[in-house]
């Protein structure tokens, strides 16, 4: 009797995604990435950015230091998630992460910090009349909260 057909392993799916394009490839003047952002109830596109992009980052730049910092939120607290890159000269570039996706932080992080080959990606993509990332359709910010679907753990858009 045949076995049945083995898909990719789990190890080979990691490393595909670690190696997938565009590579994050940062300036080698950076020394330090600082994330500050909820644990939960709020910086959804922060935390994305952190379970989908930043283990790419690290796998391709692993001398940047990278520091996460969580903290709880209540719907009370006003606080905003932040990114700050830190530069071997001493210079910081800050900015929020508050209402976007992933894939415009992950472009923000690389338009201050990318190399040539972020700026060579770019030029190709939009001369193919392509995104500069691949996200969401119409990905400028995040849905209100009032077109998620509430109580699943995770954000669902709405038809």
């Amino acid at each position: 009797m045949p076995k049945p057909a083995i898909g990719p392993s789990r190890l080979s799916q990691i490393l595909q995604k670690l190696q997938s394009d565009p590579k994050p490839v940062l300036r080698s003047s950076l020394k330090k990435l600082k994330l500050t952002y909820a644990v939960r109830n709020d910086h959804f596109g922060a935390r994305h950015f952190v379970k989908e992009e930043l283990p790419r980052i690290r796998y391709v730049n692993p001398t940047i230091a990278i520091e996460v910092d969580k903290f709880p939120k209540t719907e009370a607290d006003t606080w905003q998630s932040s990114l700050v890159m830190e530069f071997e000269d001493g210079s910081k570039k800050s900015f929020t992460m508050d209402n976007k996706w992933s894939s415009a932080i992950f472009t923000n992080v690389m338009d201050a910090a990318g190399t040539q080959a972020w700026d060579r990606w770019k030029a190709d993509r939009k001369a193919a009349h392509l995104p500069i990332v691949d996200g969401p359709p119409n990905a400028r910010s995040p849905p209100p909260p009032s077109q998620t679907r509430k109580g699943s753990g995770a954000a669902a858009v709405l038809p």
